[in-house]
């Protein structure tokens, strides 16, 4: 058991654009994430409590009624979003006001106080320009000190090899992620030869990177409630 909550707690997930300031072409960035985030709600539809919209220029927010597939999620988005970088802060806790299924505004309470704390934590360490900032982070209520370490920590080690990838890398290896099938039908469909993307898996450290995503999706399984 990963998690102890004294009641059900919801995920709120709180995401924004690194860097957009910087971005020469942002109306079509915004664009672009809004169609993905609307792409999220019809395909996570069971899961979202509330809608994931844009709240600002740059930033989003959702609700989800369960943590079975927040990783999935946040993956995804990063994936669709590409090359623009994303974080994400996830905040675990209870929702205090009425919940509107069709967009996350409005809602609050300790799960989104998480959420925005988390996000801000990782600006703050972006402003440091630690050699590797992680670009997850999680805060969850309730007495959950260890378990909320471990994930940050895990996560902190994915960003790291993340940032080791190079655009081949990251190519093959996202294809992988986002198919789940095999190293041939990987090769397949991006036209290369299977030993590519062994030695790409090899470099990458896909594995390692694999198992990092699996733990935290695990771990995050734990939190359930019905979604109305």
């Amino acid at each position: 058991m990963f998690f102890f909550f004294l009641n059900d707690p919801y995920v709120a997930i709180v995401g924004d654009i690194k860097k957009s300031k910087k971005i020469d072409n942002r109306s079509e960035v915004q664009n672009k994430l809004k169609q993905v985030l609307e792409e999220i709600n019809n395909k996570y539809k069971s899961d979202v409590s509330a809608k994931f919209i844009i709240t600002l220029g740059d930033e989003f927010q959702g609700l989800l009624g369960n943590g079975i597939n927040t990783i999935k999620i946040i993956s995804e988005i990063e994936r669709k979003m590409y090359p623009i970088k994303m974080r994400f802060g996830v905040g675990i806790g209870k929702i205090t006001t009425e919940v509107n299924k069709e967009m996350a505004l409005g809602a609050d309470g300790p799960g989104y106080y998480k959420a925005r704390n988390a996000i801000e934590y990782l600006k703050d360490n972006e402003k440091k320009k630690q050699a590797i900032a992680a670009d997850i982070r999680f805060e969850v209520e309730s007495d959950n000190q260890a378990t909320t370490l471990m994930l940050n920590t895990i996560s902190a080690l994915m960003t790291a090899i993340k940032e080791s990838w190079s655009d081949r890398q990251r190519e093959i290896i996202w294809n992988m992620l986002e198919y789940q099938d095999s190293q041939i039908d990987v090769a397949k469909r991006l036209k290369i030869q299977q030993p590519a993307v062994q030695k790409s898996f090899s470099n990458g450290k896909y594995y390692a990177y694999k198992d990092a995503l699996d733990t935290i999706g695990k771990a995050l399984e734990e939190i359930r409630r019905d979604v109305v």
